[in-house]
């Protein structure tokens, strides 16, 4: 009986360890010389490549505006570098489109609930359902952070700093789609990004 323990532990402990660290094997989206992995929109007035840094930045009108990739997602992981710019910052990840059947992992200022909730799933029917822990310890506002974000199947887990902060589970999440990186709409702000990589599993 005591080794039956033994073993369940040993096994828990595994898959707990797997679930928070799989090896994968990235690929570069963005390297800081073009935009050839993405959908550039028409009339492109918000996107910009400075120095091997992708700027976002608001338009006068303030329509905002999403960067889609060509590529469509089932089970992955994207990763990305980002730095506040000026005004304040309401952006994001979309995981696989953004409808409402969809996350969209923010970063920045919520413009419902008027604080940070970086690292938190908003979902179009459901807002905020659930609360990414430790941001106020981990984000760096003056400075680039790191952000990554796992979809498998329903089930969604976001690391800031290379701490994980949020994990959630959305019944009936669109399973295949393309990644998106928001520059909200209604705002004016610049926000920085680089060192955009993304692994299928």
């Amino acid at each position: 009986m005591k080794n039956c323990l033994i073993l369940l532990f040993v096994l828990v402990c595994s898959l707990t360890s797997f679930s928070q660290s799989i090896d994968v094997d990235w690929r570069t989206i963005f390297d800081g010389n073009d935009l050839s992995e993405w959908e550039i929109p028409k009339n492109n007035v918000w996107w910009a490549i400075d120095e091997g840094v992708l700027w976002a930045k608001s338009d006068s009108d303030q329509v905002g505006s999403i960067l889609w990739t060509k590529q469509k997602y089932k089970d992955f992981e994207v990763q990305l570098d980002f730095k506040f710019g000026d005004g304040i910052v309401d952006t994001g990840i979309y995981m696989r489109g953004d409808d409402s059947k969809n996350v969209q992992i923010q970063i920045g200022e919520s413009g419902s609930l008027k604080r940070d909730m970086t690292g938190s799933p908003y979902v179009p029917s459901l807002g905020y359902p659930v609360e990414a822990e430790g941001i106020k310890e981990l984000l760096k506002l003056n400075d680039w952070n790191t952000i990554r974000a796992r979809a498998i199947g329903n089930t969604y887990t976001v690391w800031l700093n290379g701490e994980r902060v949020m994990n959630y589970q959305l019944e009936n999440a669109n399973l295949t789609g393309p990644i998106g990186i928001q520059l909200h709409p209604e705002k004016e702000m610049t926000v920085q990004f680089k060192n955009i990589s993304v692994a299928e599993l």
